[in-house]
């Protein structure tokens, strides 16, 4: 099945995205994670397009959309709910499934209060809602909350190195051969644009907005009851697999499951996570 590429204009940007599968199927909307783009997902659309209609966008300063100047756009995560929310009016789209990974989560979760009516389901893979899912790993970022210094700031830069990118895909993971270097590569190159380090630097900062919204977040998941499925990599240092857990705090048929993996379990266990998730929703669809 071809994954088709596509580029339109949200708001003055350039927003990429890649398309698969028939548009008359029920679709899949995959949000990606820092610090990678759409390209994370081109194995599980070639999984799933076969009966499914799946939409990736990247995220302004990410993979090949526009990337303007922190002086120029404001990084937040309301923005790129924004762009993601505008993009997919554009294509029509007021039924969907969200794939939320890492920062798709807070993406994802913005959408689902905006438009619980349009969300027919979620499937989150370290996506996470709960402050049980924070880790030691966020204790640098909450100094940078509490006093936005440059100095805290300066202490983050060294998560945007190639070693930061190359722990992100193996911690965590039991057999490292498994993770392909290509995509530490293409993360890294894209992180390393001039500029770039200021747009991360932003978001690490305005992530500190998403903690305040998990009691609205589970607040929706509580009233609308969502079919979820939470398919974690149980080794992975920056969401533990705790924030997966706490989803059946919420939710009556919350289904987790724990893999053998670490924070990117599509790179080492895709064929695992796609089965999961292609029953899950088959289940959308009785």
């Amino acid at each position: 099945m071809n994954i088709r590429h596509h580029t339109v204009r949200i708001d003055g940007l350039d927003v990429f995205y890649r398309e698969a599968g028939d548009p008359s199927a029920p679709t899949l909307v995959l949000l990606h994670g820092f610090p990678t783009s759409s390209i994370a997902y081109r194995g599980l659309m070639e999984e799933l397009a076969g009966e499914y209609h799946l939409i990736a966008p990247d995220y302004p300063g990410f993979g090949f959309s526009s990337a303007p100047s922190v002086t120029d756009w404001e990084y937040t995560f309301d923005h790129l709910a924004d762009v993601v929310d505008r993009l997919l009016d554009s294509l029509s789209l007021t039924r969907y499934a969200i794939y939320v990974h890492d920062y798709g989560a807070p993406v994802g979760f913005r959408l689902a209060l905006r438009h619980p009516e349009r969300i027919t389901g979620i499937v989150t893979q370290n996506g996470n809602a709960y402050e049980e899912g924070l880790t030691p790993f966020w204790e640098p970022i909450r100094a940078y909350w509490a006093d936005p210094s440059k100095k805290n700031g300066d202490a983050l830069r060294g998560l945007l190195t190639r070693e930061a990118t190359h722990w992100q895909y193996a911690h965590g993971v039991p057999d490292t051969s498994l993770v392909d270097p290509a995509l530490e590569l293409h993360d890294q190159a894209l992180l390393d644009r001039p500029g770039n380090q200021e747009i991360q630097l932003a978001l690490f900062l305005d992530y500190g907005t998403n903690p305040p919204l998990y009691p609205d977040w589970q607040e929706y998941l509580r009233t609308h009851q969502p079919p979820l499925l939470a398919v974690w990599g149980r080794g992975d240092e920056i969401f533990g697999p705790d924030g997966a857990r706490a989803f059946s705090r919420d939710l009556k048929n919350a289904r987790i499951h724990l893999l053998d993996a670490g924070h990117f379990p599509l790179t080492t266990r895709l064929k695992q996570s796609a089965a999961l998730i292609r029953d899950f929703l088959r289940g959308l669809s009785d």
